[in-house]
């Protein structure tokens, strides 16, 4: 029986197509070809070098978008505004935040006239290293602690005043446990912020243990870090107006 007649598709014949070879075209030497005007030549390479002749219409403009997702929260502009009017200069370090409050302050237009720098410190070594925090009181009591946060704050102000440039104006930190397990003997939204400035020194303990769901670890870590932003930004505006007079 021939493959033609099986019933098996995988052994039917193959058919292959050749494809004609055309000769190129000549149209100088080629006394049969059709002769093109010079006059419908010149007008072609006129209309090339012109580019389109009819542009296309302008698009209409597309309608402003009624949205909240890039508007920067009260407390933050707050901050941003009098920190560029009072020009005061601020260096961030932070732990348990991981860089958001540093990204917070970021999104205030012309915030780069006076934000310095920021330090992520997670680990003893990096607090000891980069910070200045003592060995002695992190063997001691851990990371979560208020002399912690305070050192915290006072040694990023110091790493962002460099020789020959202008002394930072604050500093501030954050320190605590995110969870889902403790820390250091801290329960999970165990908080301190720590802000060492011009004006003073502040450390600020907060709770934020009701934002903590055994069933949701990820989103309580989460609730945590936003939290602590939004408390660090409010504890430094009230300093600012204790010690100021903002």
């Amino acid at each position: 029986m021939s493959d033609r007649n099986t019933n098996d598709d995988r052994t039917q014949p193959v058919e292959y197509w050749e494809a004609e070879v055309l000769e190129p075209i000549n149209y100088e030497g080629d006394e049969n070809a059709v002769r093109v005007s010079d006059e419908v030549v010149a007008a072609a390479e006129a209309e090339r070098a012109a580019g389109d002749t009819e542009p296309e219409p302008d698009m209409p403009g597309l309608p402003p978008v009624e949205s909240e997702v890039n508007a920067i929260p009260a407390q933050t502009a707050e901050l941003g505004d009098l920190l560029l009017r009072a020009d005061l200069t601020i260096a961030v370090a932070e732990s348990l935040t991981g860089g958001e409050l540093a990204a917070e302050l970021v999104r205030v237009p012309g915030i780069s006239a006076v934000f310095q720098g920021a330090t992520v410190a997670y680990q003893f070594a990096a607090k000891r290293e980069l910070l200045g925090v003592e060995q002695s009181l992190l063997g001691a009591v851990g990371a979560v602690h208020p002399e912690v946060a305070q050192q915290m704050a006072a040694g990023v102000r110091r790493q962002f005043s460099f020789k020959h440039e202008r002394e930072v104006d604050i500093g501030i930190s954050t320190t605590g446990v995110a969870g889902p397990e403790p820390s250091d003997g801290s329960a999970p939204g165990r908080v301190f912020i720590g802000i060492d400035s011009i004006f003073g020194d502040r450390v600020v303990e907060l709770d934020f243990g009701n934002l903590v769901r055994a069933d949701d670890p990820i989103g309580s870590r989460h609730r945590i870090r936003i939290a602590t932003v939004e408390a660090a930004i409010f504890n430094l505006l009230e300093h600012l107006a204790e010690f100021a007079g903002a």
